[in-house]
């Protein structure tokens, strides 16, 4: 039994230190936010159950502790899913945000999109998965702020 409590407790605080990111799911609270912070907001397009760059996007950029660290103080972090899965289906509100994101953001339906905007909500610049470090991806990310 102690076994058993031991790994339910690891596995909880293993889960949670892990998805530590503090991701936003609805655009007018990130802009709240943005505004409040004076600080970009990153829109990030995935689909978390089927799309293998969007999972190794998180897996390399998003969940490491570099990034986490660095954005904590200076992005609004906006997650906007797309899951196919029906067990991972998203609330219905919440899948009506997503769409509206994506009329506006990403028309084109790519996978991962990450669009880099003001607190406005205007379009700064965009990118996707590349093959890099935590740190590279963060100056691609603040360029298209300057």
């Amino acid at each position: 039994m102690k076994k058993f409590l031991f790994f339910t407790l690891f596995a909880t605080l293993t889960v949670f230190s892990t998805n530590a990111q503090e991701w936003k799911t609805n655009f007018s609270e990130a802009k709240k936010e943005a505004t409040k912070l004076d600080q970009p907001i990153i829109l990030v397009f995935q689909g978390s159950d089927w799309c293998a760059p969007c999972i190794k996007l998180d897996k390399e950029v998003w969940s490491t502790e570099a990034f986490k660290k660095y954005a904590k103080d200076h992005f609004v972090m906006l997650q906007a899913d797309f899951p196919r899965k029906t067990k991972n289906a998203l609330p219905e509100d919440q899948q009506a945000r997503n769409n509206k994101l994506a009329e506006t953001y990403n028309k084109n339906g790519y996978f991962p999109f990450v669009v880099v905007l003001d607190h406005a909500g205007k379009v700064l610049g965009q990118a996707g998965y590349e093959k890099t470090t935590p740190e590279a991806y963060i100056k691609k990310l603040e360029a298209f702020t300057k």
